[in-house]
């Protein structure tokens, strides 16, 4: 099985597209982990536009623009991420703990 390789560079351009999709779509991005195949990423996001909106959109641009400037990762055919994802909502937790698990996985 093919595995993804998000290098540095990858990811540093990664974090830029989720960036200013965020931006774009005013979420608020409280926190942001980059693993070697998939991010941790917690995110404020208005529910008239809906998690699953912005999920595919991050999705589509960054596998788009990531395969065209990234030779390696168009090995990966069709698209650079697969269609499943997991959310959950926060509800009653603290943010800051929630924050401090996403930082953590960088180490797990």
């Amino acid at each position: 099985m093919y595995k993804v390789e998000l290098n540095d560079a990858v990811q540093g351009e990664l974090k830029m597209i989720v960036s200013e999709i965020c931006i774009k779509r005013k979420s608020e991005i409280l926190a942001l982990e980059l693993m070697p195949d998939h991010m941790h990423l917690l995110v404020e996001v208005d529910p008239q536009y809906g998690i699953h909106r912005l999920i595919k959109e991050i999705k589509g641009h960054s596998s788009h623009f990531l395969r065209k400037n990234y030779k390696h990762l168009r090995t990966r055919l069709p698209t650079l991420w697969t269609n499943s994802y997991f959310v959950s909502t926060v509800g009653g937790a603290p943010i800051s703990v929630i924050k401090q698990y996403i930082e953590a996985q960088k180490f797990v």
